[in-house]
């Protein structure tokens, strides 16, 4: 990467807005379950990482819905809430049982909620 490449990649990141950086680690996540998906035949490598990165996530974002100190409405944060204890359930249950039809969800999730918060959606 070019030392111009590299000075804009940390500007971007120094100015990204929290909405952003959250759209980018959901995306990032949904990436990871993805490529357990394509690659569910031949291998299960990456599925620990992408079910761990992707239950990180959602604590923190089931964190900041319970914190009464938080500047979003209740309905907001209760939306996020359940939809963060169906997460951690849904990744609970495939580590336990990995099957390939539960990972969509989780996916379409990630990125629908991504795009809603990149102002895509």
């Amino acid at each position: 990467m070019s030392i111009g490449a590299q000075a804009y990649a940390r500007t971007a990141q120094t100015t990204a807005s929290p909405r952003d950086i959250e759209a980018q680690a959901l995306l990032k996540a949904a990436r990871k379950l993805q490529d357990v998906m394509t690659n569910w035949a031949t291998t299960d490598e990456g599925l620990d990482d992408a079910l761990m990165f992707n239950r990180k996530l959602w604590s923190i974002f089931l964190g900041d819905a319970m914190d009464d100190a938080s500047l979003q409405p209740i309905e907001v944060r209760q939306n996020i809430a359940n939809i963060g204890i169906f997460v951690l359930t849904q990744c609970a249950a495939l580590k336990l049982k990995p099957e390939i039809e539960r990972f969509q969800s989780l996916i379409d999730i990630n990125r629908n909620i991504a795009a809603g918060l990149s102002g895509r959606g």
